[in-house]
């Protein structure tokens, strides 16, 4: 079951190439992970497991920020990225450009890598 006002609504105030591009990442991690709900983490839009945020993905000013709310969960699939110079990480975050989207692959290493995490706790 969905929540009003959290990702939905944020998808339709982006331009469309931001959207499609956020939208497929959203996609993705529902794949892996059909029981998440659209909810908040730390006052961003994300899709929330078992009451925990398990992935927001935003438009910043100069990128689109990956936040899994753990920087584990961007170590673990770090090595995933090596060779794409226009994806940077960072402790917690992941950023890249809509026109260098990240790899579906790195994508859902890191939803499960995270569920792994959610599902520990």
């Amino acid at each position: 079951m969905r929540c009003v006002g959290t990702i939905d609504d944020y998808l339709t105030d982006l331009d469309a190439a931001d959207r499609a591009v956020i939208d497929r990442v959203y996609a993705i991690a529902t794949e892996e992970v059909p029981d998440a709900e659209q909810g908040k983490g730390y006052g961003m839009p994300a899709l929330v497991l078992a009451r925990k945020p398990l992935l927001s993905v935003m438009r910043a000013k100069k990128h689109i920020g990956v936040y899994p709310f753990s920087p584990e969960a961007v170590a673990a699939v770090a090595g995933l990225l090596d060779g794409h110079p226009d994806i940077s990480v960072d402790k917690g975050t992941i950023r890249f450009q809509p026109e260098h989207p990240l790899p579906e692959d790195a994508v859902r290493a890191l939803v499960r890598a995270r569920v792994a995490q959610i599902d520990a706790a």
